[in-house]
């Protein structure tokens, strides 16, 4: 080797490390992916003299992010399934069949501990007379690839852990929108007693469970269910729970509460999510029951004289269409001595691992025989034969019960 090519080893050495100096330092000043990806064009194009070159990467689908010197635009084209994988440098002679990748050399891979992360396609390196140590060249690129490709994955990483974050937050916030919903204290009297409990799926759910006082001789229960859980449903729900709560205050017929509760859902939702909804008004003095079940799971009513019926009697969901197409109020008379029990489909919905639900007959036959026993714990009972009954599946959505007794 003449001094003359020594010199330009150094001085391609030169360049080579002062590209690299120049990327790190970008990195560290935290620039953008878009301007990391154009100085990886750049410094490729001017220190190797790259005639073609396709640089694609991995998020959640493959995608070309730099794209020069081809007669086929990269930008627009998938990458082909045969290079998703690749571990090593390859030529493209290697890879039988004609396509648009063979207007390039080789192919270069980037990989980080067993994953792909990027493949970079190049043209024109070897015929180039300047490069005279052609694996210089390529290690080189995968020196250079690697840095950038590294870089942007800790980015994304970065990226993601700040939307997990946000998102943490928002649970955070809709958790506790979500326990606002639920009263503060149910009535525990000798006369009047209620339990409820709440069993979530997830962090958030679309559960709501009411007892709200009317007056000094009225109060009403209620149960709902919103399609869909999380974040939307909850927020959701704490409207429905405001409306419910306003309505009761300005009419006392629970028919027309119903009507304009669907109304609003239908309104803020437009068809897109529904309520399920068991509402009912007790009458002390009259010893009366009023209640709407607007396609909710019927609650299990007990008396000594009818022993176990299904409140049934209502309308369809709330939020599906406008206005209802039939709505009929039940009316339950001479009630003085009763247990009642609300629950969402979540209870009877649960799957043991033969693929067979709970069921509300298993239900009904628990409360035939066991309707006498205390209000806490009839739930913790529920709750055991529950579990016992999932065996190794897990619960697939959430779990709410109301038990209201009055003697």
């Amino acid at each position: 080797m003449n001094e003359v090519e020594l010199q330009k080893q150094l001085d391609r050495k030169e360049l080579e490390l002062n590209a690299l100096l120049e990327i790190t330092q970008a990195i560290n000043s935290n620039v953008t992916e878009e301007s990391l990806y154009k100085m990886f064009n750049f410094t490729l194009r001017s220190n190797l003299q790259i005639r073609r070159l396709a640089l694609y990467v991995y998020d959640e689908k493959w995608r070309c992010v730099v794209n020069f010197g081809t007669k086929t635009n990269f930008l627009k084209c998938p990458l082909d399934d045969r290079f998703h994988l690749i571990k090593q440098v390859h030529k493209l002679t290697e890879f039988d069949g004609e396509c648009s990748f063979h207007e390039f050399d080789m192919v270069i891979p980037v990989a980080h501990q067993s994953d792909t992360l990027a493949v970079i396609f190049i043209g024109g390196l070897e015929s180039n007379k300047i490069n005279h140590d052609y694996e210089d060249s390529v290690r080189f690129i995968q020196a250079l690839s690697n840095i950038i490709i590294v870089a942007i994955e800790n980015k994304k990483l970065a990226r993601k852990q700040l939307e997990q974050e946000a998102f943490r937050k928002e649970l955070e916030i809709a958790s506790d929108v979500q326990q606002f919903l639920f009263p503060d204290k149910l009535p525990n009297s000798e006369h009047l007693k209620m339990v409820a409990s709440y069993l979530p799926h997830d962090m958030v759910g679309g559960d709501y469970y009411d007892y709200v006082p009317i007056n000094k001789n009225q109060f009403l229960l209620c149960v709902a269910d919103v399609s869909g859980k999380g974040i939307a449903a909850a927020l959701m729900m704490s409207n429905f729970q405001a409306s419910l709560r306003t309505l009761l205050r300005q009419m006392p017929n629970l028919s027309e509460i119903v009507e304009a509760l669907n109304y609003q859902v239908l309104e803020s939702t437009k068809g897109e999510r529904f309520i399920t909804f068991f509402g009912a008004i007790y009458d002390i003095n009259l010893k009366t029951l009023v209640y709407v079940n607007a396609g909710h799971n019927p609650p299990l009513l007990w008396t000594k004289k009818h022993g176990i019926r299904l409140l049934e009697d209502g309308c369809t969901v709330l939020g599906a269409m406008h206005p209802l197409p039939f709505l009929r109020e039940g009316f339950v008379t001479d009630l003085d001595d009763f247990l009642l029990f609300c629950y969402t489909d979540g209870l009877t919905e649960t799957v043991n691992e033969k693929d067979e639900e709970f069921g509300q007959a298993s239900l009904i036959k628990y409360f035939e025989e066991n309707h006498n026993r205390d209000l806490n714990l009839i739930h913790q009972d529920i709750i055991v034969a529950l579990d016992g009954f999932k065996g190794r599946n897990s619960y697939r959505d959430d779990i709410t019960m109301l038990s209201c007794r009055v003697q």
